[in-house]
């Protein structure tokens, strides 16, 4: 973008070496890496994405008036506004090009969770469990309570060792060249650290050019079977029941945005993205924005949550997912991401993450479920989804899911 200034021109490979997990952010994109240092200010708590984004915008100002350099607000939002937010001013900020790791082994020498290492791994809910929630989830969808809902799951493990964060992010953003590798400090550390490697860009703006990337409808990917992967492919674009779910998603996206834009360019079709581990239906959302006011976050607050994690109707599919999952979802299913003070920004959806902190690690994993979803095929997309940590960690062929 080029309103945005960096303090300095290391290569992204640097910066990702120079990562720490008391460093408050680290954010890698197709576009752009970012390492943020040290902490200037905190964003002060709000009820309401709406509240928040404007006490971003005033804390950018502040950051302006009183000399900073180049203020920009980063971290993370929850799932529910209603819990607190993890955003703040760096003192300061480094940005190189995109990381190029794509299929490279980590080099780091890990201290903590690496393969072969011993763990206890517990998941909640059980298996079972979860498939009889989206059983559950499926007979409501049928009596037209709602249209979509998104089940979630974790997996709780425990290593012998404390876990190597910058070892974990190294191997993440190995395989995510052409997605977004996020760490970020949880309010100093005291919570852990946010952890991940998403595909969904939820909303950038680049001056008045906008974008939105909707992930929704999923299959997994077989390692090493380019026919049987072009099989999955083909049964996805034509599946009646994943083509409904995305829709809903993309019409979500495009009503959420069009009152803040003059132009906006929404695919006919959706179009197939990969990760190493999944296959989504995806919809690249393009516009220009009528409002140079409406910064990237105000923008995202707009569109979060999406049915892509959350369901349709909103309150609805909400309420569902307090019953049936029983965890917090916490930052999962957020967003991550950063603001400058011009407005400029890229928001991503929390998914493929975790939270670690010292031996502990939490992985979340999620489904969309509508009224022809099988219960097993969900508890399956959700273990395929699992494996982007999973693989990361070197625990991917041991059966846990």
């Amino acid at each position: 973008m080029n309103n945005f200034v960096a303090i300095s021109t290391p290569t992204a490979r640097e910066l990702l070496a120079d990562y720490h997990h008391q460093h408050p952010f680290f954010f890698a994109t197709p576009e752009r890496t970012l390492l943020a240092q040290g902490h200037y200010a905190t964003v002060p708590q709000a009820n309401n994405l709406q509240a928040l984004s404007q006490l971003v915008d005033t804390a950018l100002k502040a950051a302006l008036d009183a000399g900073h350099p180049n203020p920009i607000v980063v971290g993370a939002i929850p799932f529910d506004a209603d819990q607190m937010a993890c955003l703040m001013i760096p003192q300061y900020l480094h940005q190189a090009g995109p990381l190029q790791m794509q299929g490279e082994h980590s080099s780091s020498t890990a201290q903590g969770l690496v393969p072969n290492a011993h763990y206890h791994i517990e998941a909640e809910p059980a298996p079972q469990v979860y498939f009889d929630s989206v059983a559950e989830a499926v007979s409501r969808l049928k009596e037209k309570q709602l249209s979509k809902v998104v089940l979630a799951r974790t997996l709780n493990l425990c290593c012998e060792d404390n876990i190597d964060i910058g070892y974990l992010l190294e191997r993440l953003a190995s395989k995510n060249s052409s997605g977004y590798t996020f760490a970020v400090n949880l309010n100093g550390s005291d919570e852990g650290t946010l952890i991940g490697a998403s595909p969904e860009l939820l909303l950038s703006r680049n001056g008045q050019q906008i974008r939105s990337h909707p992930l929704a409808g999923s299959a997994a990917r077989v390692p090493q079977d380019d026919e049987e992967n072009a099989r999955r492919c083909a049964v996805l674009l034509s599946s009646l029941k994943d083509l409904h779910e995305h829709q809903v998603v993309a019409d979500a996206v495009t009503a959420g945005l069009r009152q803040f834009c003059t132009t906006l360019d929404v695919p006919e079709h959706p179009s197939i993205v990969s990760t190493a581990t999944m296959w989504h239906l995806a919809s690249d959302i393009r516009g220009v924005l009528n409002d140079s006011n409406a910064s990237s976050l105000l923008l995202a607050a707009h569109l979060h949550p999406t049915p892509a994690v959350c369901g349709y109707p909103n309150q609805a599919a909400r309420d569902l997912i307090r019953e049936l999952e029983p965890f917090e979802r916490g930052f999962y299913t957020g967003m991550v991401g950063w603001c400058d003070a011009q407005g400029n920004g890229e928001w991503v959806v929390t998914i493929r993450c975790a939270k670690v902190k010292d031996k502990q690690l939490r992985l979340f994993a999620g489904a969309g479920v509508v009224a022809d979803s099988s219960p097993q095929s969900e508890l399956a997309e959700t273990a395929a989804k699992f494996k982007t940590m999973l693989n990361a960690l070197g625990l991917a062929h041991e059966g846990v899911v």
